[in-house]
């Protein structure tokens, strides 16, 4: 919600909730490569930078935030794909998806009134 500013960010204005297969899931863990050169897992940022580059999966951690946007001491991972993987994505993993559109616009509306725990 953050990112697409509750709906509101041109080009993020649908909000979908999508359920993947779990061979799917796997997959596109084991084709990413984190968005940061971490130490513990790239001997060096110009063997991460080669990996990044070339990667169908781009994976991070992103900062959960409370309906108001402050920050949470708690991350959620945030997986990206290529347009390499797009086609698959959509004809082999995709089980189920469900517009949220309207519940994200319901819940933005109480937050602006003030009424965070009819929101949640």
């Amino acid at each position: 919600m953050h990112r697409s500013q509750w709906g509101q960010k041109k080009g993020q204005e649908r909000i979908l909730a999508i359920r993947i297969s779990r061979a799917g899931w796997e997959k596109a863990l084991s084709l990413g490569v984190l968005t940061h050169p971490e130490q513990t897992v790239f001997p060096s940022p110009d063997v991460w930078r080669k990996e990044f580059e070339s990667a169908p999966i781009h994976i991070q951690w992103d900062t959960e935030r409370s309906l108001r946007g402050k920050p949470l001491n708690q991350f959620s991972i945030h997986v990206g794909i290529s347009r390499k993987l797009i086609k698959e994505y959509v004809d082999e993993w995709i089980l189920e998806f469900q517009d949220l559109t309207r519940t994200t616009e319901r819940i933005r509306k109480l937050i602006l009134k003030g009424e965070e725990n009819r929101a949640r």
